[in-house]
């Protein structure tokens, strides 16, 4: 997918309701209270360990978690900064995300799509977004209204699903026949998704992530080997996953290439890439004049 365009701002047309209504009940029933501290903190680190806290960490510091779903990653981010704003076009997700965020008095909530952003242009000293933007019909535009809000020189972590880019062909072959099964199951009944993406939880996460931990330990890296992220995770976070994965209607992928080009055409520079999974994960800054 090419950079488009930004929408204009307050069109609150880049949303598909379908996937926004999937992710409440997604929260709703997974709060993330089945997640350890340490688990929490360890998935934290792969994707913010490329994150410039050194520019964010004061108590002046106001910033936003674009798609805050439950809320599991600003419980760590609130913390290290001034003042963090959490959003989220689904009502039922920004409850729980108030449940799970009440000891943190510098926490604002917002309803909102990412195309009617609450905040001036230019105002905001760091915005994240993990694993949302793919999930928005122009994922280039929701990158330009993220960007718009931020300052010159301000921080912009992304996690944007990748389409296999460094991986074989035959990896790209078992995408391709799982994506066949998510087009069916994430238009299934909630009660249906929900128990078959658990069912896949059980006789394919499962026992992939654990074939993975055991060739791991035999020193064989199982960097291809499918579902090999989830060697070191709890069956609480594969179920989690199993039904993001299998439960969401809408979904794009893209590659390295495409993810830096729609962040420079949304004014975003110096972006650096993790190296390590999940793929992709980005940071840049916003483009001073």
């Amino acid at each position: 997918m090419s950079a488009q365009p930004p929408a204009p701002a307050g069109s609150q047309q880049n949303v598909d309701r379908a996937t926004v209504d999937g992710f409440g009940q997604e929260w709703s029933h997974f709060t993330q209270a089945g997640l350890s501290d340490e688990e929490r903190a360890r998935v934290f680190n792969e994707y913010f360990h490329i994150f410039p806290w050194e520019q964010v960490s004061s108590s002046a510091s106001v910033g936003a978690d674009v798609g805050c779903g439950s809320g599991r990653w600003a419980a760590l981010v609130a913390p290290r900064v001034g003042r963090l704003h959490v959003i989220d076009a689904s009502p039922d997700a920004l409850a729980v995300a108030r449940t799970n965020l009440t000891d943190h008095s510098n926490v604002s909530f917002h309803l909102a799509s990412v195309d009617d952003l609450p905040f001036e242009d230019g105002t905001l000293d760091f915005a994240y977004s993990l694993g949302v933007l793919h999930h928005v019909p122009d994922t280039a535009a929701a990158l330009a209204a993220v960007a718009r809000k931020l300052k010159p020189g301000a921080p912009l972590l992304v996690y944007l699903y990748y389409a296999f880019d460094n991986r074989p062909v035959w990896f790209r072959m078992v995408w391709r026949a799982s994506d066949a099964v998510r087009r069916v199951v994430a238009r299934l009944p909630w009660p249906l998704r929900l128990t078959v993406s658990q069912v896949l939880a059980v006789v394919v996460y499962w026992p992939l992530a654990r074939t993975a931990r055991l060739l791991e330990a035999c020193g064989v890296t199982p960097d291809s080997w499918p579902l090999s992220y989830y060697r070191d995770k709890s069956f609480y976070v594969m179920r989690t996953d199993a039904l993001d994965r299998f439960g969401t209607r809408l979904e794009q992928r893209f590659t390295r290439q495409q993810i830096l080009r729609m962040l420079a055409a949304a004014g975003i520079e110096g972006v650096r890439f993790s190296e390590k999974t999940p793929f992709w994960c980005a940071v840049g800054t916003r483009q001073r004049p």
